[in-house]
């Protein structure tokens, strides 16, 4: 029955061809083959195309390359690689950034586990996601659940790893996560508009009004990025007073905008006081102890209020 499923994996890149490369090979080396690899460059400016070309990716039929015309974030090259997918009649969207590699068995294990599982109403699979070291990424799928931000993902307890093959969760990143042609249909694409940060926790809130999401705990992918001890989810207004440069600061305040955004839009309690008091709080931090005091501190309370207002002005990215 899955080898009648049409699959293609969606995978955004910006400046990581050596990384890409690992992705690709992984993605063209799986036990269950995908039937296509939908890859978006958001106009990268390393020579990623060259590099594809010299490798001999763009000459292999399975690989669909779409070079953007501009650096749509994340969430764009997510939002126009699945459009492209949908439009091209795949029933399902395996998502992965370009710093991603499944294991060889990944996708056949995922299709295994979901079939297994007696839920007609199941719209979205996810594979475990591991770092270098063989650690669980456990802040990369989990639950929704109420702190100070509301709407957003609380990691799913270490024990339950080792449960059963299969566990019905609310949120998965998009970093090996399989979704169904059916729940696309249903909802739609991801919000391009948050360019960074989020767009995940959004599309899968939107999911998990549709349909079911399952971990597939036999299914793994390695995710070889570098935790950014700057940006912690959990805690994303405390940020202990570290200097950034100022475009990774940026990236940092719309993840803010994004989440206030998202919680207005979803009309979850959130505490706009509490919120206020805490970017005060960081607001302080800066004028002490960073550089750039005063443009940092209205990028802050730009962000606030763009989220408030439900403003997505990316530009600011490029202009600085």
């Amino acid at each position: 029955m899955t080898d009648l499923l049409k699959i293609a994996a969606v995978v955004v890149t910006y400046n990581r061809k050596e990384l890409l490369k690992e992705c690709l090979d992984a993605l063209l080396a799986q036990t269950r083959p995908v039937d296509s690899i939908i890859l978006m460059d958001n106009a990268s400016t390393d020579g990623t195309p060259e590099f594809l070309e010299k490798m001999g990716y763009l000459s292999n039929p399975v690989i669909d390359y779409v070079r953007l015309p501009e650096n749509t974030g994340g969430a764009g090259g997510f939002h126009y690689g699945i459009k492209r997918g949908y439009e091209k009649g795949f029933d399902w969207l395996w998502l992965m950034d370009d710093d991603a590699e499944p294991m060889e068995d990944s996708l056949e294990l995922l299709l295994i586990g979901g079939q297994a599982i007696n839920d007609e109403n199941i719209g979205a699979l996810a594979s475990v996601v591991i770092d270098n070291n063989g650690n669980i990424c456990n802040t990369c799928r989990g639950n929704f659940g109420f702190n100070r931000w509301n709407l957003i993902q609380t990691p799913l307890p270490p024990e339950s790893y080792k449960m059963n093959n299969k566990i019905k969760i609310e949120f998965a990143s998009f970093v090996g996560i399989l979704i169904s042609r059916n729940v696309i249909q249903r909802i739609g694409f991801p919000d391009a508009k948050f360019f960074i940060y989020h767009d995940d926790v959004e599309y899968c809130y939107r999911i998990n009004q549709v349909s079911s999401l399952y971990l597939i705990n036999k299914s793994f992918i390695l995710h070889k990025i570098t935790k950014n001890k700057d940006y912690d989810i959990k805690n994303i207004l405390y940020f202990n007073f570290k200097r950034t440069s100022l475009k990774k600061f940026i990236l940092q305040n719309i993840g803010i905008r994004n989440v206030i955004y998202l919680n207005i839009k979803y009309k979850r309690n959130i505490n706009i006081l509490k919120i206020m008091f805490s970017l005060l709080k960081r607001s302080a931090g800066v004028i002490l102890f960073d550089k750039n005091k005063i443009k940092r501190t209205l990028i802050i309370w730009k962000a606030f209020f763009d989220g408030i207002r439900g403003r997505f002005d990316n530009s600011i990215i490029f202009k600085n």
